[in-house]
Formats: structure tokens, C-alpha cells, sequence
């Protein structure tokens, strides 16, 4: 048999794959807990509120304690990034396009609701067994179109970084500096730029933010917005099975 690679030590934990000790009590902390009292400090203070000494005096241990689990405050962000997400959504008898939409929708969702993520998120290929979760049913999804493993890996990763660009813009939109200028919206925005453009340096931006494209708008982001931009990836996708003979 294979000897099993090694990997990062946090790895090894998310995945269960830490020799248990054959003697002495059982622990009473494991990665699970610490990474759920460090997600709860998250939400409630944003990853400021996360150290290593907050989240062992939310699990009732010295600080050094958790270093038997997690070996750095960088290996608990990596934790926490992934096992902040739910279970995938089944795709089990829905067609393709419709559980590519809701899978890159609840991806956003995920982000909104626990906006820390942004700070901490890795672009770096998932490792942790629930990001690896959504990956493989967004694969099982697309089974039968006719794309092959790395076309699929590839459309993952796409929608992936929309959901994430899409939440970055709904977050970031509320940046304190932009408030304090009284630009709270889209609106605003557009008329800031309209004030600082110069028509000669930026001919067509100028032309549609005058034009009135940031115009009328509610607050920053409308879901017609996310849709539009969904809908783009999603017929990119839709021709791509067509041209490989799948069902679209």
C-alpha cells in the first residue's frame, strides 16, 4: 500500500487523518470546536475579534492549548474558511443550469452572511473537505453535457470567482471613506465620477456615466445585476456543451 503524502499539518487535521493518541483521557477540544467558537467570533466582531487568546477563552483553555490542534492563527483562518460553508445543494435530478445558478447563488450567499471570509479566503486550490464538497457536486451536475473533467474543474472555478467578485463588490461597497463622502450608493458614485472625468482622458466612461448609467439606482448592487452577469458565464457554458454535442 501507498504510503498516504504528507500534507500541511491543519490539512491532515480538517481531514481526520491525525493518529489519534493511544493512551491517556480523551481530548475535550477538537479542530470542529475550535474552528466553530472562532467562526462565532468572527461573525460577531469580523476577524479583528479572532485570536488565538479569544477563541481559547471561548472554549474555556489557555491560548496554548490550541496549539496542539492548530499549529498558527493562519491554520485556523484556513479552518475556518472552509468549514464556514453549509452542505452543497443537491443536485441530484435538476437540470444543470438551474443547479449552476443556485450553486454560484448560495456561494455569494455564503460570503455576504459571513463577510470575514474576504479577508481571510485563499486563492489557492481547495483542499478542505468542504470546499471540496461543493466541487465535486458542481461536477456531478455537469455529468452527461459532454465536457470533460477539466472543462468542469474549469467552469467551478469561474463561477466560483464570481460569486466571490460579485460579494466582494456588495461588501466592499460600504467602505467607511465612501460613506463619509456621501457616496452610500450607486447614485452617488455615478455622480461623483461625473465630476472628476475628464471627457479627453476617458471618452466612453465619461459618456455613459453622463449618460446616466449609475442613475436611479437603490443602494449599490441590484440582483438583476448578479443575474446579468450569471446568466453571461451561464451561456458561455451552455455553447461550450453544445459545440461538445452534450445536452445543453
Amino acid at each position: 500500500m501507498d504510503q498516504e503524502r504528507p500534507l500541511p499539518p491543519v490539512i491532515e487535521r480538517m481531514w481526520g487523518r491525525e493518529p489519534a493518541p493511544r493512551r491517556g483521557p480523551r481530548p475535550r477540544l477538537d479542530l470542529a470546536m475550535i474552528t466553530a467558537a472562532a467562526i462565532e467570533l468572527a461573525d460577531a466582531d469580523g476577524i479583528g475579534g479572532v485570536s488565538m487568546a479569544s477563541v481559547a477563552s471561548r472554549v474555556g483553555v489557555a491560548a496554548t492549548a490550541l496549539y496542539r490542534y492548530v499549529g498558527s492563527k493562519e491554520d485556523l483562518l484556513t479552518a475556518m474558511a472552509d468549514a464556514v460553508a453549509p452542505l452543497p445543494p443537491d443536485p441530484a435530478g435538476r437540470p444543470w443550469r438551474e443547479y449552476l445558478a443556485t450553486w454560484t447563488r448560495a456561494q455569494r450567499d455564503i460570503i455576504l452572511e459571513h463577510p470575514w471570509v474576504l479577508a481571510i479566503s485563499p486563492f489557492v486550490p481547495p483542499m478542505g473537505p468542504r470546499r471540496l464538497l461543493w466541487l465535486d457536486r458542481l461536477l456531478a451536475a455537469l455529468d452527461g453535457t459532454g465536457l470533460d473533467d477539466g472543462e468542469r474543474i474549469n467552469v467551478a472555478s469561474t463561477l466560483t470567482g464570481y460569486a466571490l467578485t460579485d460579494a466582494a463588490v456588495v461588501y466592499g461597497a460600504g467602505d467607511p471613506a465612501y460613506e463619509k463622502a456621501g457616496i452610500s450608493g450607486a447614485d452617488e458614485f455615478g455622480a461623483a465620477l461625473a465630476e472628476v472625468l475628464d471627457p479627453a482622458t476617458y471618452p466612453a466612461l465619461s459618456a455613459a456615466v453622463r449618460g446616466g448609467v449609475f442613475s436611479g439606482a437603490e443602494g449599490w448592487v441590484d440582483d438583476d445585476d448578479f443575474l446579468f452577469g450569471l446568466n453571461l458565464l451561464l451561456d458561455g457554458v451552455e455553447q461550450l456543451i453544445a459545440r461538445r454535442g452534450g445536452v445543453t
